[in-house]
């Protein structure tokens, strides 16, 4: 794939401020004074519903303080609460071979998140079918923008971070305190961009000012923890 020259791909790593040595699901009080909030309190899915359904599909458990798909196709989880230019941080964990993500300005009249939210890819780099599309590799901006180097994450079932910066449509993906993309989706790059991916027939794909957070539920275990939300003005 040729990175498009809108995308800056950057493999130094940079230290992030809002990051902090803070327990599992927990604030600093730096954090706090910072206007960080919590979106998983680590026991219960307070915050969460599930798409097109308040309900909770039931493959989602809280299990060990971690939200936890065990069993797949049974829904993705959504934020309660819309929002529209946040700094989010997470951590997540994927099984051999697995496959999800987390999509934001999520929209609920289509058929599914991805129609609405751009996506930042949870994956396994070494096993997963996707590991052979460049950018669909972990922490890349889904079908748009490629993650590099392919060696980021951490081993299968260790835990990483990750962090999504919305602005407008100017967006930052990072994984493991490494930026790796930056993108302008409103700029006529990005526009030419999404014109000749996969989203080019879903008119509302990164239209919406405000949405939801979604965890994708794609079939495969994956677990979420320690996700905190900054809302930008």
């Amino acid at each position: 794939m040729i990175v498009r020259p809108f995308f800056a791909v950057v493999s130094c790593l940079v230290a992030v401020a809002s990051v902090s040595a803070a327990a599992p699901n927990t604030l600093t009080a730096e954090e706090k004074a910072a206007g960080w909030k919590l979106l998983f309190d680590g026991t219960s899915f307070t915050g969460w519903r599930g798409y097109k359904t308040e309900a909770i599909g039931p493959g989602w458990k809280v299990q060990d303080g971690a939200l936890m798909l065990t069993v797949g196709r049974t829904g993705d989880l959504i934020t309660v609460a819309e929002y529209g230019d946040f700094e989010l941080t997470f951590e997540w964990k994927i099984s051999a071979g697995g496959n999800s993500g987390v999509l934001y300005r999520v929209g609920l009249g289509e058929a599914g998140v991805p129609r609405t939210g751009p996506e930042y890819q949870v994956l396994d780099n070494e096993k997963a079918k996707d590991s052979q599309i460049v950018n669909h590799l972990a922490g890349s901006l889904y079908d748009l923008g490629p993650a590099t180097p392919r060696h980021l994450p951490k081993p299968v079932g260790e835990w990483n971070s990750g962090r999504i910066v919305v602005r407008g449509w100017k967006i930052e993906h990072w994984l493991n305190g490494t930026r790796i993309i930056t993108a302008d989706l409103a700029s006529p790059e990005g526009k030419a961009l999404i014109a000749a991916s996969k989203f080019k027939t879903w008119p509302k794909f990164a239209t919406l000012a405000r949405g939801h957070i979604a965890l994708q539920d794609h079939g495969d275990v994956v677990g979420y923890r320690s996700i905190k939300i900054r809302e930008l003005k």
